[in-house]
């Protein structure tokens, strides 16, 4: 796996491993600092760590996972990463308790796209459908109140 942090992260990969329960999200980005850009300010996600290839981001009683195309040099998808298919279709990450309205404002500040702008929605729910630039489909919402 290709490194381009130096000195020692905030724990070890074993250590932190360890530490994770349920189900979790990992996703492959191509830059990890634009991807953490958005996920900070359109998300309103909290940097647990960030160093070049990897980063832990918490929100709405979550964390998750991201890593830089390079760390996956020696893994099965590594192939797939640059044969430039879509990431993440199908797949869709919802932020309940996050802003929507606020989260495309800071997506199309971005410079990313705006799928479906914020919206009330039959369910119950005013959410947004935001693409970030590796193509993940962030869903931010929040419950509409009962009139």
């Amino acid at each position: 796996m290709t490194k381009l942090r130096t000195g020692d992260p905030w724990m070890s990969s074993r250590e932190y491993s360890h530490s994770l329960k349920g189900v979790t999200i990992n996703l492959i980005v191509a830059e990890i600092e634009r991807a953490v850009v958005f996920q900070r300010e359109a998300i309103g996600a909290e940097v647990v760590y960030q160093d070049p290839d990897f980063a832990v981001l918490r929100a709405y009683g979550s964390e998750w996972m991201i890593h830089a195309d390079h760390t996956y040099d020696k893994h099965a998808l590594f192939d797939l990463l640059g044969a430039g298919i879509q990431r993440g279709v199908g797949a869709e990450l919802r932020v309940h308790g996050c802003n929507p309205d606020r989260a495309e404002a800071a997506a199309r500040r971005l410079g990313c796209t705006v799928l479906t702008p914020a919206a009330d929605k039959p369910h119950g729910v005013r959410e947004a459908y935001l693409l970030d630039q590796d193509g993940y489909l962030w869903v931010p919402d929040v419950p509409i109140p009962k009139i």
